[in-house]
């Protein structure tokens, strides 16, 4: 049986009867199951299952009542906690379906089963700190409160990326752009082109430095010794066409940086045969060598996004013909990359009801055509589909996410 949040008021017990329903405070443990209130109010039991609180600030009470919603199918979570090695989740969709809260109720759920953990936002848009109900800002790591295993957060921050690019990119009051023609072997052109303020230019953050961020978080979680304790890292990734653009980087870069470097030693060849005529023979700053450690990092980059062993793609979804359809290309397009996908969560599912009103009748007869297609997509249907329920109150903060969590990831 799941169960559904709603922000109403806890009414007083009935001398005549108990009814299900939970006041979360700030616990550890969260069950979904028919419990009785005491009249202290202190603790709740039942003959099946019973609830501690041990926080000894309360937070917010919101209600949490059970409804006929049968969750059949698993996810398969013990395989994905199995293993002390690290392993990397990445979930991503369509926009607005859901992510962040599954994203983060998987992070929760891997640490209170004893992994130290690490959820990554990718998406420029953040969402965690609401999902956590916490400030997690800043680009740097941020300890999330309240799970029983370490559990950190990261918001990737665009806007001071972009300002670091600028720093990086000016030296000794020139230019990265005039600095990296120079080992090119192209200074004369650069000195040209920065009386025609050209190179300004090049010193503006690209299109697609989002992703290039991303992807340089992925080369030092694998580079770093700070990020060795964690052995599950869990990425809340952007809106399908910026993940698919995320993925792709890594080959995008190794080919580019591949004809840079044929360009390069072409351009070497001839202006070194230049300067040995006129006797001006030295050695130049050679780029060429930080180009070839890059390319090495972005092979690795995209090894480990195809590595069935440690990496799974998990596409998040709702009941629409529309989304369901945006998650049939995206996986046929993780399917070119290479990437693993198992698993598509569809997230949003109206619970079964004996006494419908006119509009829900509507729609969840829309959204079981939608759940139909799942069955005849030849993309979708080879995965595990694992249905979450609709609930009426955001996923918000430790208890509700613990809560999801457990409907969630069986």
């Amino acid at each position: 049986m799941a169960t559904i949040f709603t922000s109403s008021p806890i009414p007083p017990p009935s001398s005549s009867a108990s009814v299900n329903r939970i006041s979360v405070l700030s616990s550890t443990k969260l069950h979904a199951c028919p419990l009785s209130l005491s009249k202290k109010g202190a603790s709740f039991s039942s003959n099946s299952c019973s609830l501690s609180l041990t926080r000894k600030q309360p937070r917010k009470s919101f209600q949490v009542r059970s409804v006929a919603a049968p969750v059949e199918e698993t996810a398969g979570f013990d395989e994905m906690l199995s293993g002390t090695q690290r392993k990397y989740y990445l979930l991503g969709g369509k926009g607005g379906v859901g992510k962040t809260s599954c994203a983060a109720s998987l992070a929760v759920k891997f640490a209170n089963n004893g992994h130290p953990t690490l959820v990554v936002s990718t998406d420029p848009a953040h969402s965690l700190s609401d999902s956590f109900a916490q400030d997690l800002t800043g680009g740097t790591l941020v300890p999330v409160e309240g799970p029983l295993a370490p559990l950190y957060a990261l918001e990737i921050d665009p806007d001071q990326a972009k300002a670091e690019f600028r720093n990086a990119s000016k030296k000794n009051g020139g230019t990265g752009v005039k600095d990296f023609m120079d080992g090119m072997g192209l200074g004369l052109i650069a000195e040209q082109l920065g009386e025609l303020k050209l190179g300004e230019l090049l010193d503006t953050p690209p299109p697609g430095l989002d992703e290039a961020i991303a992807i340089s978080k992925v080369i030092q979680f694998l580079e770093l010794e700070e990020y060795n304790k964690f052995t599950r890292i869990v990425f809340d990734t952007a809106p399908t066409g910026h993940t698919l653009r995320l993925l792709s980087l890594p080959d995008f870069l190794d080919a580019s940086i591949g004809k840079i470097l044929k360009l390069r030693q072409k351009i070497s060849s001839a202006t070194s045969a230049i300067k040995s005529v006129f006797g001006q023979e030295g050695n130049q700053p050679d780029a060429a060598d930080k180009l070839e450690k890059l390319r090495e990092r972005m092979i690795k980059v995209r090894d480990l996004f195809r590595d069935t062993e440690s990496t799974e793609f998990v596409i998040v979804t709702i009941p629409t013909v529309m989304a369901i359809n945006e998650s049939s290309r995206l996986r046929s397009s993780l399917k070119k990359e290479n990437v693993p996908v198992k698993r598509l969560v569809v997230n949003q599912v109206l619970p079964p009801s004996a006494s419908d009103c006119k509009f829900c009748a509507m729609k969840r007869k829309d959204q079981t055509r939608a759940l139909d297609l799942i069955e005849t997509d030849p993309e979708l249907s080879t995965l595990t589909v694992v249905k979450a329920p609709l609930v009426d109150i955001e996923i918000r903060g430790i208890p509700a996410l613990q809560f999801l969590g457990d409907m969630l990831w069986k």
